[in-house]
């Protein structure tokens, strides 16, 4: 299995050699980059493509939550963990769906315990038990037909045939359960506008999931779930509250 790869953005020189060796102590992860600043951060992330981002949230240029914000957009598949002095940034933290909140100084043994539960994120076993209510009665989906201008040229779509819309590299990506996968510029409230409420759900800000399409939902982070969807690879984020409303379309 290829390790894990992980960048750290810090202005503190200091802090980020504490950092990157509570990281080599821990296998399976392999530090790919170190940023100065937040904008050095984005950067990288563009360049080196990391699994995981340790930010410190007070930086030059970006702010660790501002470059989250980016990041996210980049690809909202990356771990995000704050390490931080400031306890007063961890609301801010959390809307940008933090994996986890580390007070700086923190142990040795607090940052092994994340780095491992990011590790069962990343590489998950596909056949966990669904969490209450996800396996309920599903939707029909309509046989409607949605025209969509991509990269390629147009495609006329089954509404149906679409399991999963997110952004992605700050554009709006559509996999449908044959294994296509288009690529559009169109936002993803745009296209969110396009698709039926009964069968397509707005579970975070990054994805829009098809209800007919739920394998199972299991604890991600703090205030954060998976979503994992019958006829693709990819997963899904749904937030707390999000969670909490499917929960009440399914009871």
């Amino acid at each position: 299995m290829d390790k894990i790869r992980v960048l750290i953005a810090d202005d503190n020189e200091a802090m980020r050699t504490i950092e990157r060796k509570m990281i080599e102590k821990v296998e399976g992860f392999d530090l790919v980059g170190e940023a100065r600043d937040g904008l050095e951060c984005i950067e990288l992330v563009e360049k080196l493509h990391p699994q995981i981002v340790f930010l410190d949230v007070e930086m030059p240029g970006k702010t660790g939550v501002e470059a989250a914000r980016v990041i996210q957009d980049m690809d909202p598949g990356i771990i995000l963990i704050f390490a931080t002095a400031h306890d007063q940034y961890m609301g801010d933290a959390f809307e940008v769906y933090a994996f986890d909140y580390l007070v700086k100084p923190f142990k040795v043994s607090r940052v092994m315990q994340t780095l491992e539960r990011a590790r069962d994120r990343l590489h998950p076993e596909r056949d966990e038990a669904p969490l209450p209510h996800t396996a309920a009665k599903l939707p029909t989906a309509p046989a409607g037909r949605m025209m969509l201008h991509h990269r390629e040229g147009v495609t006329f779509l089954n509404m149906q045939d679409i399991v999963l819309i997110q952004r992605e590299d700050r554009a709006t990506v559509i996999y449908t359960k044959g294994g296509e996968r288009y690529v559009t510029g169109d936002s993803l409230a745009e296209t969110e506008a396009r698709l039926d409420p009964a069968v397509f759900f707005r579970s975070h800000k990054s994805y829009i999931i098809n209800l007919g399409h739920i394998s199972n939902i299991t604890p991600y982070g703090r205030w954060t779930y998976i979503v994992r969807l019958t006829g693709i690879t990819q997963d899904a984020l749904i937030t707390h509250e999000k969670y909490e409303e499917l929960e009440k379309m399914f009871s």
